[in-house]
């Protein structure tokens, strides 16, 4: 019967464990929608931006280069690494923090730092990687000008030739089941090349072309920097769905084994005890 006590026990541990993942996925559903519509509603700007600096980089004097897209030689880097403040969302933070170690691995001539947003990407970090900032804060109300201030600090260094180029990983969201890790050059900012001749068109620029991109570029690098930031929670979201759909389905698999194998030892017990009962009954018969 004490077999049969601790199964019981592990049923009600198991239901209680459902009761909680279930609740999770459902309001990872719910904070999940608000902030797909967050990024969904950013991503044209942020695409529009760039788009908008490369048409009137395109037609400036190339000898005039902004500070932001000057390419030097690298010898220095540095990651901005994205994950959430809080774990139970499958692979989400683990793949960012295996995505920041091959980069260390593949470019470990240089000298790296890393930005880390997010406290599962600052405990996986801060013991053994040099650390720039920790940016986690940024969760405690995350809006545009928290987010800027941080990229801020990150132009001003790579301004100074702190930095020689700074990368952003973070998860790309695709959908709720579907988060991309991704890595991309932040500084200094790429500016295609013309692979076909452009229509000669005389625009008049005010104040002019120089200043607009001064204005342009800054703004652009912070609205990257924020689009990363809610790509990677609307993927948290989706990922911290998915996971907890998968654990309460394992769990309610798993109880209904223990049941089965519950009610199967109960009824061994209860015929066992049958069993004792007859044998007792046909000892006193023969006595």
């Amino acid at each position: 019967m004490a077999n049969l006590k601790e199964i019981r026990g592990r049923i009600t541990s198991i239901s209680s464990t459902m009761q909680i993942t279930r609740a999770m996925k459902m309001v990872s559903a719910a904070k999940l929608k608000k902030a797909q519509d967050a990024i969904v509603m950013l991503r044209p700007y942020s695409e529009k931006l760039q788009e908008l600096i490369q048409n009137v980089n395109s037609s400036s004097d190339p000898d005039q280069v902004s500070v932001y897209a000057q390419k030097r030689e690298v010898k220095r880097i540095l990651f901005i690494a994205v994950t959430s403040n809080r774990g139970l969302a499958g692979a989400f933070n683990s793949s960012i923090v295996k995505e920041l170690n091959h980069q260390f691995q593949n470019n470990s001539q240089y000298e790296i730092e890393v930005l880390p947003v997010g406290k599962k990407i600052y405990d996986a970090v801060r013991r053994n990687r040099s650390v720039y900032a920790n940016a986690s804060s940024v969760y405690d109300n995350l809006n545009f000008d928290v987010v800027a201030n941080v990229a801020e600090g990150v132009m001003t260094s790579f301004k100074e030739g702190k930095f020689d180029e700074v990368y952003v990983i973070y998860n790309k969201f695709v959908n709720a089941a579907t988060q991309e890790v991704t890595t991309e050059q932040l500084l200094p900012i790429s500016m295609p090349e013309q692979t076909e001749p452009q229509v000669e068109t005389d625009y008049i620029f005010e104040p002019n072309r120089a200043e607009i991109l001064d204005n342009l570029i800054p703004k652009s690098i912070k609205t990257q920097v924020f689009k990363a930031i809610l790509d990677s929670v609307a993927s948290e979201h989706g990922a911290r769905m998915t996971a907890m759909h998968k654990a309460t389905d394992n769990a309610e698999a798993l109880r209904n084994d223990l049941k089965i194998f519950y009610n199967k030892a109960r009824q061994a017990a209860i015929t066992n005890e049958i069993l004792e009962i007859v044998s007792g009954a046909e000892a006193l018969k023969n006595s």
